[in-house]
C-alpha cells in the first residue's frame, strides 16, 4: 500500500524556518519532520512513499538524492578526486517525489498522484504532524467500516491553562492544558479506497468538498486516536517536539520501542 504525504505548503506560521525550506523539512533533532513521519509508517511495514511537493520542492529532492552521503561515513580524497563510503545507514524506502505545483490546493495535490496509485487502496497524511497512531489498527478499522475513507480523529489538548474564577475573583480550580470542548478534529493518517479520487478535483481543498461529500454520502469513517498527536504549526511546536526528542521522550518514535 502506497503512502501519500502532503508536503507542498508554505508553512507561513513557521516563517522563521520556512523562508529557506518547506515545512516538512523543518528539523526535529537533526532530522526533518518528514523523516519522522516516514519512520512511523516504515515501522508498520509501509515503505513505498509518494511525497506531494510544491513550495521549495528542490530541498526535498536534494535531501533524498543525497540521503546516503548525508548519513554515511565517507572519505573524500581531493588529490585523486574520489569518494569512499565506509558505512551506510539506509532505509528500505522507495520515494517518489511528485511536484504538484507551487500554489496547488491539497485536493489538487492528491489528485495528481492518481496515476501513481492506480486502482489500489492508499494511505495519506500531512507532512507536518507526528503521532503514536497504530497504522495497522487504522487499516483494520477501515476495512471493518466498509467505507471509502477513514480519518484519524483526535481530541486536541488546550494550549493554555483553564481557570475557574468566582465572582470575588478567587480562583477555585486550575487545569494545565485541559481537553478542548470535546470535539474531535482531523489528525490526518487517512486510509483511502481508490474511489476517493472520484470525489476530488484539482481545484479544491481535500478538507472541503471531498471530505464533506464523503461524509454526506456516509462514506467517511473515524478512527478515534486517544494517544499522542501534535502538528508542527509554530516555532513553539518545533521547540516542544525537539525537547521531547532530545530527552528520549518522543511518543511518536514507535520504531525505537
Amino acid at each position: 500500500m502506497k503512502v501519500l504525504i502532503l508536503a507542498g505548503g508554505y508553512g507561513t506560521r513557521l516563517s522563521e524556518e520556512t523562508e529557506l525550506k518547506p515545512k516538512p523539512m523543518v528539523e526535529i533533532g537533526g532530522k526533518p519532520i518528514l523523516w519522522h513521519i516516514m519512520k512511523i509508517y516504515s515501522h508498520y511495514g509501509f515503505n513505498d512513499f509518494i511525497i506531494l511537493t510544491g513550495y521549495k520542492s528542490h530541498v526535498i529532492k536534494d535531501y533524498f538524492i543525497n540521503y546516503y552521503n548525508r548519513y554515511s561515513d565517507i572519505t573524500v580524497d581531493m588529490a585523486h578526486n574520489t569518494v569512499e563510503i565506509h558505512k551506510t545507514r539506509h532505509e528500505p524506502w522507495k520515494v517518489t517525489m511528485l511536484y504538484t505545483g507551487q500554489d496547488t490546493l491539497t485536493g489538487g495535490r492528491i489528485k495528481k498522484a492518481q496515476n501513481y496509485v492506480g486502482n489500489e487502496p492508499f494511505l495519506l497524511t500531512y507532512g507536518d504532524g507526528v503521532a503514536d497512531v497504530n497504522i495497522e489498527e487504522t487499516i483494520i478499522a477501515h476495512k471493518k467500516s466498509g467505507k471509502l475513507c477513514t480519518m484519524t480523529a483526535i481530541q486536541p489538548v488546550g494550549r493554555f491553562g483553564a481557570l475557574d474564577i468566582g465572582s470575588d475573583n478567587t480562583i477555585h480550580s486550575f487545569m494545565e492544558k485541559p481537553k478542548g470542548d470535546g470535539s474531535w478534529i482531523n489528525a490526518g493518517f487517512f486510509v483511502c479506497e481508490p474511489q476517493v479520487f472520484d470525489y476530488i478535483t484539482e481545484d479544491t481543498m481535500f478538507e472541503r468538498a471531498p471530505l464533506e461529500n464523503l461524509a454526506k454520502d456516509g462514506q467517511l469513517n473515524a478512527f478515534k486516536h486517544t494517544g499522542f498527536w501534535q502538528p508542527m504549526d509554530t516555532l513553539r511546536d518545533k521547540k516542544s517536539l525537539t525537547e521531547m526528542w532530545q530527552k528520549d521522550k518522543a511518543p511518536w518514535a514507535v520504531w525505537q520501542k
